[in-house]
């Protein structure tokens, strides 16, 4: 029987812990779950015994202890089954070897469940006070953003520097031609700062002779990656396939849990996937290397099979990701797998195998070729045995650097280099052209999901298995958005997180962040007590909340003059904080409630942002509709207001493509802040998609078709030609993507443009 989940949990509208009792947590049936657990009662009343089989970690174990406490009836035998693979073998082996409920394990999971409360309760109200209602702060998440705005403030901050080098197009006796570039100068690094400098090196190399000095060759091995852990999924799954923590974490569940392979039936294709080890077990690694013996030449398999360092914070609780039954290929399974399922198993195969195959073999060539006090140095560098690579390639992330890199060791095969001709020292080479290029310094890049991953992981911040989540919440608070993948704090992202570090540096504190989790892991080693973790983090928590409720800075409240005067009454104009960050108001409010749009720029001036005029024109008075932002996202409206007041959603030029509709698709936000695109007919037509879509050529007819969704994952919903022949794909209630839909919060005024209409 499935609970689906937690059955209890804490209040989600009270704090539901009583510190003075000692932290003691108040748990109540969460919602829609009263059924599920008198049904288990009732089954585990005629059962003689229960086995709770719950997910293998902290939340697995909670659910299972929170199980056990409501179907206790004193005759009932409740064992703990725990198994990391849902197959056959695993799950009968843990039938007949079951455990007790691991308390450590759930008191990990409670002191962290109750620590997140706290600061969550007790933080975000100040910010509804202080800022905007509905923010939230999180222990983790808030630090997460924090390393965001920081990557931000570097950006801002950094001025980049013109430098230059000098290169040589250059031919041997043999080919192919190669590249020489200049590396020092009287034995030091080459460092040009401008053009001039750069044409001094020119002139003064052009027609001297470059002769062969020294030439070394050495040959490089390199050991493949570790099979997957939950963060090394996320970040190459993001590197590789652009898919979000979220989303991955989503296929990797149904990929664990089991899918019908036909006539074998339901089987479970990867073992758990939230774990921070690298082991195989001793049956995986025999499967792999029978695997490997079966499909490769002899020379792809290692003497003994391969071991991996594990991290200093690893629980080795669970194995690494890995397929369950290595013989069933990414090729046996792809009948049974969507693209998304299928993309993300064969890169868990893929790396779990070339985890135990030879090293691969690289021979790197380096030229040295002196031209007076000037070194010029050709590389080169040629696979000579694929070993792994022959199955798995290396990716880059934002900053251009491969996997390997980031681990500090340099990548297989260098971009730009190849193969050299047969160089020997004394040997001319003939220059063909020699040139200075200009470059400029390039600023930090910003954090992908993948860096953000990354830089958590690396400075101990949060779990694996908390990423997903963390950056979910990020993006829907409004405290950063993606911008071509990677992330850009908003206004609001970074004012709330300025003040909490203001208020709270010892939450928002990288270091203690880390060592509040590697506290929490020792809880889970039953090496430090529960209660007394939170006492010491409370006391002094809980004198921080209450400074920061008297002392904290109140932007709702914050009035700021500037040297623009009212266009409607000649009143000077103020900058306030509201909604959707600061705007310009009229001080003479509230018998004048002008308001514009403003944005801050670089060097902190404030600016008015105006309205982008459409070719639309009010159906009421005939101007020109312009393009307003409101708290549900961007609008028309019409540019007489307020003597027209006139709006209605923004249009995004796709006509609906539910069939038989003439409505067209426009841009709404959710109450959370999330964009979709809706049908311009609601009610009557209550088409909705998460993801914008836009038109390509049909293949049919040559007209236009539908198309939505990510890259990984296309949707056609059809062709707008009605006759065209082209079958449409839609299906009502299959085509909204997890959006939430429009929620009415509250009394909205309907003359106020900045309401959306």
């Amino acid at each position: 029987m499935a609970s689906i989940g937690h059955v209890v949990d804490l209040p989600p509208r009270a704090l539901g812990v009583d510190v003075e009792a000692g932290f003691k947590p108040h748990y109540e049936v969460i919602k829609g779950k009263k059924g599920i657990i008198e049904n288990l009662k009732r089954a585990a009343r005629k059962a003689p015994r229960v086995y709770l089989a719950p997910d293998p970690d902290r939340e697995g174990e909670a659910i299972a202890y929170h199980i056990a406490q409501v179907i206790d009836n004193g005759a009932t035998e409740i064992h703990r089954a725990v198994f990391h693979e849902v197959t056959p073998t695993a799950i009968r082996e843990a039938i007949e070897n079951p455990t007790d409920i691991n308390l450590n394990l759930f008191n990990a999971q409670q002191a962290r469940r109750i620590l997140d409360r706290l600061v969550g309760y007790k933080i975000s109200p100040i910010l509804w006070t202080k800022i905007k209602r509905g923010l939230s702060a999180g222990r983790v998440q808030s630090v997460a953003m924090r390393l965001i705005c920081e990557r931000e403030a570097e950006i801002r901050a950094f001025q980049s520097k013109e430098y230059w080098s000098v290169e040589a197009q250059a031919e041997a006796d043999q080919p192919p031609p190669f590249v020489l570039k200049l590396q020092k100068i009287d034995g030091k690094p080459a460092e040009i700062p401008d053009q001039a400098a750069a044409d001094a090196i020119v002139e003064a190399t052009r027609d001297r002779p470059f002769v062969v000095g020294e030439v070394a060759r050495r040959e490089e091995s390199r050991r493949p990656f570790a099979p997957f852990i939950t963060s090394t999924l996320q970040q190459e799954a993001s590197r590789k396939l652009r898919f979000t923590a979220r989303q991955t974490m989503r296929l990797a569940q149904r990929l664990y849990e089991g899918v019908d392979l036909g006539e074998e039936g339901p089987v479970g294709l990867i073992t758990y996937m939230r774990t921070d080890s690298t082991r195989l077990s001793e049956t995986a690694l025999s499967m792999i290397r029978a695997f490997i013996g079966s499909r490769f030449d002899a020379a792809y398999l290692p003497d003994q099979p391969r071991v991996f360092s594990r991290g200093k914070s690893a629980q080795d609780a669970h194995e690494a990701i890995r397929p369950t039954d290595v013989r069933r290929t990414p090729e046996a399974v792809r009948p049974y797998l969507d693209k998304e399922a299928q993309a993300l198993y064969t890169l868990i195969w893929n790396r779990a195998v070339a985890s135990q195959m030879a090293d691969a073999r690289v021979e790197r060539t380096r030229v040295e070729i002196p031209v007076d006090r000037y070194l010029f140095v050709a590389t080169g560098s040629v696979l000579q045995f694929p070993g792994f690579l022959a199955i798995y390639e290396e990716t880059k992330d934002e900053g251009g650097k491969t996997e390997a890199e980031l681990e500090g060791a340099e990548p297989v095969l260098k971009e730009g280099e190849g193969r050299l001709p047969p160089l020997e020292t004394g040997q001319r080479v003939r220059v063909t052209k020699i040139e200075g290029k200009q470059h400029f310094t390039q600023p930090p890049p910003r954090f992908t999901e993948a860096g953000l991953i990354k830089e958590l992981e690396r400075r101990g911040i949060g779990r694996p298995s908390t990423y997903a989540q963390i950056i979910s919440t990020i993006q829907d608070r409004g405290y950063a958005v993606k911008e071509a993948g990677t992330f850009r704090p908003t206004e609001l992202g970074d004012v709330t997180t300025q003040l909490l570090i203001e208020s709270f540096p010892q939450v928002m504190d990288v270091k203690f962040t880390a060592m509040m989790e590697g506290q929490l892991d020792d809880v889970e080693e039953g090496k430090v007590d529960w209660v007394e973790l939170l006492r010491k983090f409370y006391l002094p928590f809980q004198k921080r909340v209450q400074s920061a409720s008297e002392r904290m800075r109140n932007l709702k409240a914050e009035v700021t003059p500037t040297e623009y005067t009212c266009d409607r009454c000649g009143s000077p104009m103020v900058v306030r904080w509201g909604r959707n960050g600061r705007f310009l108001a009229c001080s003479a409010y509230p018998e004048c409630r002008n308001t514009k749009p403003v944005v801050m720029t670089e060097d902190g001036k404030i600016e008015i942002l105006k309205d982008e005029v459409t070719d639309q024109t009010c159906e009421r008075c005939g101007r020109p509709m312009v393009i307003k932002s409101g708290r549900r996202g961007r609008f028309l409206a019409c540019s007489g207001y307020p003597e027209c007041k006139t709006s209605r959603p923004l249009p995004i030029g796709v006509p609906c493509p539910r069939p038989g509709c003439a409505g067209e698709l426009v841009e709404r936000q959710s109450a959370r802040g999330r964009p979709f695109y809706s049908c311009s007919a609601y009610p009557d037509c209550r088409f909705l998609v998460g993801t914008r879509p836009r038109l390509i050529t049909c293949d049919v007819c040559g007209q236009s078709r539908h198309i939505v969704g990510p890259p990984t994952r296309l949707k056609v919903f059809g062709c707008d030609r009605a006759d065209c022949p082209y079958t449409p794909v839609y299906r009502p209630g299959e085509d909204a993507e997890a959006v939430e839909g429009p929620r009415r919060r509250g009394r909205r005024r309907r003359d106020d443009p900045a309401s959306g209409g």
